[in-house]
């Protein structure tokens, strides 16, 4: 029973050092910032400000066959990084405001 209780206090310890739920986790590889990004995206879309990213993908998919890879708000457009149907990667920006396609394709 003892060597349990040192390996429990061990692992305790570990856990319990600076950096330890980063090093469990790893990078944060969409950003520091995402998730404020995201909740950006929402309200503007709740409110009426931005055009929903379904809408800019429905419009993307109609123009250029292919799927999405990734899709964000990025200041006050959308990057959306598209994969067409014969193997190019697209980055799409859009207006987040007007759903305008600015770029790409």
């Amino acid at each position: 029973m003892k060597p349990i209780r040192a390996i429990l206090a061990a692992a305790a310890i570990v856990a319990a050092l600076p950096g330890a739920a980063l090093a469990q986790r790893g990078p944060d590889s969409l950003g520091a910032d995402w998730r404020a990004r995201q909740d950006q995206a929402r309200g503007g879309v709740q409110s009426g400000r931005l055009v929903p990213l379904s809408v800019v993908i429905d419009r993307i998919s109609r123009r250029t066959p292919g799927r999405l890879l990734d899709a964000g708000l990025e200041g006050r457009n959308y990057r959306i990084r598209w994969a067409t149907t014969d193997g190019r990667r697209i980055d799409f920006i859009v207006d987040a405001e007007s759903g305008q396609i600015l770029s790409g394709g």
